[in-house]
């Protein structure tokens, strides 16, 4: 007797269709939280460079400025950005902000004000002095021996090897890859190179961090990955995961760029200091200079097929040069 399916080969109604063609759902800035302060984050303009000095006082003093935070006034803690599973296999080599700034659109320091203008304003009266250090701009460059080390700081943790530039490295085998291409008919080798790309979903990215009746932490964000966002701020910002709640309201758009911590640990940071509510978004300029990317990729691909078209064997390596197939981190 055949089972009888209620929804898989059916058509089957969207259980928010409707809600959503009406224009009902409402997103993570469509809740009004009184009292909340506007966030704005001072960015890098150097793609490599040590901060030396910097000079918040001017700002400071500006009316509707609440609060200021750079790498002279918060907890050095290291942590990964990236939402991805427990445990976690990305370094931890980022900080809620460093000394050393380490791209175009790197945080340099953030503003809580009481109006946008006046964060604004704070953001252009904040003086910083750099030190600008040579940059890399290519696999090739990154791994050349006596390239600029960009994570050359001692309190990092998980870099699989800093002096030659190189995050981390993953290895899955899957099967007898030299039986597969013994056994192939034909075998096809080449190298495969993918720009940029940019997701570029309608909502940016946007956070509201504010404290509930009960003094928890809630975090009310664009998110792909709420549970790690929990564990990512609980770490950044020094507090135990049962004082945060994530809350992921419909989100307009991720595509994968919004499974990383980007915004969240700095408005939570920003909310812990002044103790109010605080709002947190980018621009859609912010979007393409500052959030996360598809990287560009060069790979190499080996690739091996049975002569009735069936693919027996493939092999893909990272190939910062071009060149024959080998072992690369």
């Amino acid at each position: 007797m055949a089972l009888e399916r209620k929804v898989v080969g059916k058509n089957v109604r969207k259980v928010d269709g409707l809600s959503l063609a009406c224009g009902r759902p409402k997103f993570t800035l469509d809740m009004d939280v009184p009292g909340a302060l506007v966030g704005r984050i001072l960015r890098s303009p150097h793609a490599h460079a040590e901060i030396v000095r910097i000079d918040t006082s001017e700002a400071e003093a500006l009316p509707g400025v609440v609060c200021i935070l750079h790498h002279g006034n918060v907890e050095r803690i290291p942590y990964t950005s990236a939402g991805q599973g427990w445990p976690e296999p990305s370094p931890y080599d980022n900080f809620l902000f460093d000394r050393k700034v380490r791209f175009v659109g790197d945080r340099v320091a953030a503003v809580a004000a009481e109006t946008e203008e006046a964060a604004e304003e704070a953001l252009r009266l904040i003086k910083v002095e750099y030190k600008v250090l040579p940059a890399v701009f290519s696999p090739e460059e990154a791994l050349a021996e006596g390239a600029p080390v960009i994570h050359d700081e001692e309190d990092a943790e998980g870099i699989y090897d800093a002096q030659h530039n190189v995050a981390a490295a993953v290895d899955i085998p899957v099967g007898d890859i030299e039986r597969g291409f013994a056994e192939s008919d034909v075998i096809v080798e080449a190298t495969c190179e993918i720009p940029y790309s940019q997701h570029t979903p309608l909502e940016p990215h946007c956070t509201v961090a504010y404290f509930d009746e009960d003094g928890r932490l809630v975090i009310r964000t664009s998110t792909q990955v709420p549970f790690h966002v929990r564990r990512i701020v609980a770490r950044a910002v020094g507090l135990p995961m049962e004082r945060i709640r994530v809350v992921k309201p419909r989100i307009g758009g991720g595509f994968g760029t919004k499974q990383e911590i980007i915004l969240e640990d700095v408005a939570a940071a920003l909310a812990l200091r002044t103790g109010r509510p605080v709002k947190l978004s980018y621009t859609r300029e912010e979007e393409f200079v500052c959030a996360r990317t598809r990287h560009p990729m060069r790979v190499r691909v080996k690739l091996g097929a049975k002569k009735d078209g069936t693919l027996h064997a493939i092999e893909m390596e990272p190939c910062p040069t071009p060149g024959p197939m080998g072992p690369t981190p």
